[in-house]
């Protein structure tokens, strides 16, 4: 019995669909709906679309199908039997149909496909009798038998696949396309005696009762492990769903005129102009896309089939001028006839980002707003990843296809997780397979490269990896892998698990030498994209800095100053420590001031090369932040040691408050501070654009009395008051419900969301990712950590509190963010809708940052008319 119906419609024809119903129809169904609209339906196989609705009501009404579903789904069945001039499973002349999946945004390999729905052992004689073609109705069969067994009734894929090997080592051929019809006979009932053995059951013969059960499937797919751990990974929300495609079956296994193919409107590695992707002969899209064999390139299709590569090459280009946005198109051809099965804009790598937002301007197709809007920018650091050193000459161990660039080195795993538990021991690994799964995906966010045996640019390594950012070499064909003894053999040469390995996935290169890699150039496309990103954004993008390397690079980067330069850092080198150990463990204010005296031009030296290397451009140095025993050796036994250690360091003797009991501390910090500012002002003939922070004020009255300190010692060094700003780093939620009062005596505020998170949420930053954060998203308390995101209904609101009533005091009061979440896309789309200056993020993280606020922008409708 169905539950109560919520929803005015279910099911929906292709042809009554369109790209704006994604949320309804998700993403494959709006697309095969735009594309029967613009290509039409003779170019589009018919069918119809279940609802994401239809999946949130079954998983909220404990898997339960909503009331007047299956009647939908049988009308639109009889529509498109009509279509079709065919019915589902007829023992003479068959419609079959292929089931799949469809979120609406795309998770590829991720949910459920079932294909040749329809046929039974009736069915498949009268399809070899009605095409004429009695091998291709039986490895139809097979392939049915195959897929509804794994997807739809979970049984072990290798099974199958151990039953094909057998099949061609007892016939003596290599491929399975060798395999004859009685073969193909035999295998099929091979696999059903596997489908019982496995089920209890007969496999069903009943079409409508395979059709239901594969839409279950579909359904049942969202809540499985690997689309799970993929959201998670992709911050795709648990309650969306998904769609349920049903679809007129045609066919690329029906001879040498047949095949099928993935095309991308262009090189999805690269961004070139020209159209990429793999396809097969004589094959079903599963073969392509699986890796099981190895591909030919598009291009080869000119010569196999001339007349289909042509259409091919004018849809790609009419589909990529419609959605302006490169396309990843799925392909049948049956006897010579192209199909389209599927559109929808291609995950890409960031160097095929920036080529793409670069060409698609210059072409006249897109505004610079329109194209940097294509940019999934979290994707940009890929562009800063390590690549080979090219002045270092490495044998070459083997080759495969260039399926994910950027280059990484690391020892051999052979499975999903051993990769996880590795990388939670901090060790770098290489993931080795055959070929991957959907299963393997919490290995390709743990490992820092993917390597299989089989498969090509389309396969599902290389999509994952692609769309993770994670070098990938997929269809190296050479290496033989035993996943049973974790053994690679190349050659003569055996590699075992734990061994180092190194990939390109740019050329597709393999090595066991242990080359060198090194950061990358960015390229013109990319210096155009960030070009453009900062004429749009108003959004400034400081980097957090704290040492003269840092702030080098964080200024090649493209910064705009330094938010954050933390001192502390500054007394961990080797040659400090004994003198801040002296500091700390001093017992009377004189032999403090005397161990501060031999520190304090070690600090000035060390703010010098700072200012001098952001001349021109803002600098703000935190005063001491952490308490004073975290700079002690855990195994300190002096018992002024154990005075200092508290219960709740993070929220005791630390920031303002330890310069309230030690003035003296921050007394040599700034006048090192002072002195710096005055050589440096000497040198350059202007002084530096210097800003004094004081960490963790809740008080107004803290403030004020430190910036007194800090007034008086400038006065002392001869700093005008003009030179330099004094402000504060708001990361208390006491400090933002008073921000008007604090506002008094700042120039600036700067918010440190790592603390403010942690004292607002009451989270502890460093034990949430051990003990909360897996059990939290998995109850949907939260679906990302706090601390990678910024919460913005909670924390968010305390900054937008403290910066309303921090200029509602002070008009003119400067305002940025230097925690994390300042090089958080996410994030810095609310700092931007909040009224924030400028964010501060790490210095790898600022062309990802510059891209993202003009994204943020973008989106406000603040670019300007770009």
């Amino acid at each position: 019995m169905g539950v109560a119906r919520v929803a005015a419609k279910w099911v929906y024809d292709f042809a009554e669909g369109s790209k704006e119903m994604r949320e309804l129809l998700g993403g494959k169904g709006a697309n095969v709906a735009e594309m029967t609209r613009i290509l039409g339906a003779g170019r589009v196989p018919a069918g119809f679309t279940i609802t994401t609705e239809a999946c949130v009501s079954y998983m909220e009404n404990g898997q339960t199908t909503p009331e007047g579903m299956a009647e939908e789904v049988d009308e639109a069945l009889a529509r498109l039997e009509q279509t079709a001039g065919r019915t589902l499973g007829h023992p003479d002349d068959p419609l079959l149909v292929s089931v799949r999946s469809g979120a609406r945004e795309s998770m590829p390999g991720m949910l459920d496909t079932v294909l040749n729905l329809g046929l039974n052992d009736r069915s498949v004689r009268g399809l070899a009798d009605k095409t004429g073609n009695e091998r291709f109705a039986w490895d139809s069969y097979r392939r049915f038998v195959q897929m509804f067994g794994n997807v739809v009734r979970n049984i072990p894929g290798e099974r199958f696949e151990q039953a094909i090997a057998d099949a061609k080592k007892q016939h003596g051929v290599t491929l399975d396309t060798e395999l004859d019809v009685d073969a193909l006979e035999q295998l099929t009932a091979r696999f059903r005696e596997i489908f019982e053995h496995e089920t209890g059951e007969q496999f069903p013969q009943e079409p409508r009762d395979q059709l239901e059960q594969a839409i279950r499937a579909v359904f049942d797919s969202w809540t499985g492990d690997r689309a799970v751990a993929y959201r998670r990974i992709n911050r795709i929300p648990d309650d969306w769903g998904t769609a349920v495609n049903v679809q007129q079956m045609v066919f690329g296994n029906k001879g040498d005129t047949s095949g099928s193919g993935v095309a991308f409107s262009r090189d999805e590695v690269s961004g070139a102009p020209e159209p990429s992707g793999d396809f097969l002969v004589n094959a079903q899209g599963e073969d392509v896309v699986s890796g099981v064999r190895n591909t030919q390139d598009i291009a080869d299709l000119r010569d196999v089939m001339p007349e289909a590569h042509a259409t091919l090459m004018e849809i790609l280009r009419a589909l990529e001028a419609h959605y302006k946005d490169m396309q990843d198109t799925e392909f049948t051809i049956e006897e010579g006839r192209l199909y389209m099965l599927q559109t929808r804009n291609a995950k890409r790598p960031a160097q095929a980002a920036v080529r793409f937002a670069c060409d698609v301007v210059d072409e006249g197709l897109l505004t610079k707003a329109e194209a940097i809007a294509t940019i999934d920018c979290e994707k940009l650091d890929a562009l800063l990843h390590p690549t080979f050193d090219p002045a270092v000459d490495y044998a070459v161990l083997a080759k495969g296809v260039a399926a994910s660039p950027g280059a990484a080195k690391g020892e051999i795993v052979f499975s999903a997780p051993d990769a996880v538990q590795a990388a939670a021991a901090g060790r770098d690994v290489i993931l080795v397979r055959p070929f991957t799964e959907a299963e393997d995906v919490a290995g390709f966010h743990a490992a820092r490269g993917i390597l299989t045996a089989e498969g090509g640019k389309a396969s599902h390594a290389a999509l994952v990896a692609r769309g993770m950012g994670r070098p990938a070499v997929t269809g190296a064909s050479a290496l033989e892998i035993d996943l049973a003894t974790k053994e690679l053999r190349v050659g003569e040469t055996l590699l075992c698990e734990g061994d180092v390995i190194s990939i390109d996935g740019t050329t597709g290169q393999i090595t066991i030498d242990d080359v060198p890699l090194v950061e990358p150039q960015m390229d013109e496309h990319f210096e155009r994209v960030l070009e453009w990103s900062d004429e749009l954004r108003s959004l400034g993008v400081r980097a957090n800095a704290d040492t003269p390397e840092d702030a080098i690079k964080a200024r090649s980067f493209g910064a705009t100053g330094i938010g954050l330069c933390r001192t502390e850092h500054m007394f961990m080198a080797a040659d400090r420590q004994p003198k801040m150990r002296e500091m700390i463990l001093a017992d009377t204010i004189d032999e403090r001031r005397a161990a501060l005296d031999e520190l304090l031009p070690l600090q000035q030296q060390d703010f010098e090369d700072i200012l001098e290397a952001m001349d021109g451009l803002p600098v703000t140095i935190r005063l001491l932040d952490p308490p004073l025993h975290e700079f002690l050796p855990p195994d300190e036994d002096d018992p002024r040691a154990h005075a200092l250690r508290e219960v709740n360091p993070m929220l005791g003797t630390r920031g303002c408050r330890l310069a309230i009991l030690h003035p003296e501390i921050y007394e040599m910090q700034v006048r090192a501070i002072m002195r710096a500012q005055c050589a440096v002002s000497a040198r350059l003939g202007h002084p530096p654009r210097l800003e004094v922070m004081v960490p963790l004020i809740d008080y107004e009255r803290e403030l004020e009395i430190i910036e007194a300190l800090i007034l008086r010692v400038a006065a002392e060094e001869g700093v005008a008051r003009e030179h330099y700003l004094v402000g504060t780093m708001i990361e208390l939620p006491r400090a933002c419900f008073l921000a008007d009062t604090i506002a008094t005596h700042a120039d600036f505020f700067s918010f440190g969301t790592n603390d403010l998170t942690q004292t607002a949420l009451g989270f502890s930053r460093d034990d949430i990712e051990g003990k909360i954060l897996s059990p939290y998203i998995e109850n949907k308390v939260f679906d990302r950590s706090p601390f990678e995101t910024l919460d913005a209904p909670g924390v968010g609101q305390l900054v937008r509190m403290g910066a309303w009533l921090g200029r509602k005091t002070k008009l003119e009061l400067e305002l940025g963010i230097c925690g994390e979440h300042g090089g958080d896309p996410d994030s810095i789309d609310f700092f931007h809708n909040s009224g924030l200056d400028y964010v501060s993020c790490s210095p790898f993280r600022v062309p990802v940052a510059r891209v993202a606020a003009a994204q943020a922008a973008i989106r406000a409708g603040d670019d300007g008319g770009w």
